[in-house]
């Protein structure tokens, strides 16, 4: 069998007018410079300027930072667990530094809202329900579901009446909203807490995983009924 010779692509026109302008006639002193040019061209070609993402757009490269997410208008109504804002408007975001400082000097009430599996309505005869443990700040106060982007009525009073029995009353006590990394739950139930009229709050985005990666405390929760 006779192997048959694959073609190569040919230069571009320009780069063989630049050729004639610039290089010696000598054809091997050309066919070397328009071979290195073809080189060149093809390197480019399959060098990817940025990463592409799945659902399109681009993705920085390793060591870019991430871009910040924005404070929505209004609440984070679904995506939960995703990477949240470095602010909230109205309110205090403390690291791990500022809560333990908070939390040792007993300067804050801490409420942990942490989302909590319900148990369903209609469970076969003889199911035995276990909730997921949950391990949260010590003396923390456990108020699970009110973190979401909207409350059913009965929610949003168990929010409210939580919250008064916690502060006697009082608007301007300091309280202090955690869940997990990446957790809008606690965002939520902050920025709700300050429209309840509430002065004196503090977002901790950290949330307890961010306080056990420093070696700090945590003890068995158990939700506020």
């Amino acid at each position: 069998m006779t192997a048959r010779a694959v073609p190569r692509e040919a230069p571009s026109r320009r780069a063989v007018a630049l050729a004639d302008r610039l290089l010696p006639r000598s054809p091997m002193v050309r066919l070397a410079w328009l071979g290195m040019a073809g080189l060149a061209v093809a390197l480019i070609a399959f060098t990817p300027a940025r990463a592409q993402n799945p659902a399109g757009g681009s993705t920085p490269a390793a060591g870019q930072a991430q871009p910040a997410v924005a404070e929505p208008e209004g609440y984070r109504m679904d995506g939960f667990r995703a990477p949240t804002p470095a602010t909230l408007k109205g309110a205090r975001v403390i690291d791990t530094g500022e809560a333990e400082r908070l939390w040792r000097a007993k300067a804050a009430l801490f409420v942990d809202v942490l989302p909590r599996d319900v148990k369903p309505a209609n469970l076969a005869p003889g199911t035995i329900w276990r909730d997921k443990p949950r391990d949260h700040l010590p003396g923390s106060t456990w108020l699970p579901n009110v973190g979401y982007g909207t409350l059913s009525e009965p929610m949003d009073g168990y929010f409210r009446r939580s919250l008064e029995v916690l502060t006697e009353g009082r608007r301007d006590a300091p309280l202090a909203f955690y869940c997990l990394t990446d957790c809008w739950m606690s965002w939520n139930a902050a920025k709700r807490a300050m429209a309840y009229g509430y002065t004196d709050v503090a977002w901790y985005p950290q949330g307890s995983d961010g306080w056990a990666k420093a070696g700090l405390p945590l003890e068995p929760a158990t939700p506020r009924e």
